[in-house]
């Protein structure tokens, strides 16, 4: 009987709850705030903080942050809105801290 392979997870580092899928991830190539950072084009399972301006190494963003909906743990952030036209592309995104979520069972 041939064994069934789901798709690839990423999970809360702090309670396992499922946050991300790997095939909706569209860059490892990012900086987050503890280092290395994923853009994803999805999320799930998260809470959606208030939006506020913030100067990133890519200019002048309007993000909110993102946390885990299970135990709240900080996981990055939602780009809401670029500035700069060369960055429009993340709009709508999410930045996941490679610190903060872990591989699920792959």
């Amino acid at each position: 009987m041939a064994h069934s392979i789901g798709p690839r997870l990423y999970s809360c580092c702090n309670c396992r709850n499922h946050v991300g899928l790997h095939d909706d991830i569209i860059s490892k190539a990012f900086q987050g705030r503890t280092g290395r950072a994923f853009l994803f084009s999805h999320a799930m399972n998260i809470v959606v903080g208030t939006k506020e301006d913030r100067h990133l190494l890519t200019g002048l963003h309007t993000v909110a942050d993102i946390s885990c909906a299970d135990c709240n743990e900080p996981l990055g952030w939602k780009y809401e809105r670029a500035y700069e036209t060369s960055q429009k592309y993340k709009e709508g995104k999410f930045i996941f801290e490679k610190a903060k979520i872990v591989k699920e069972d792959w």
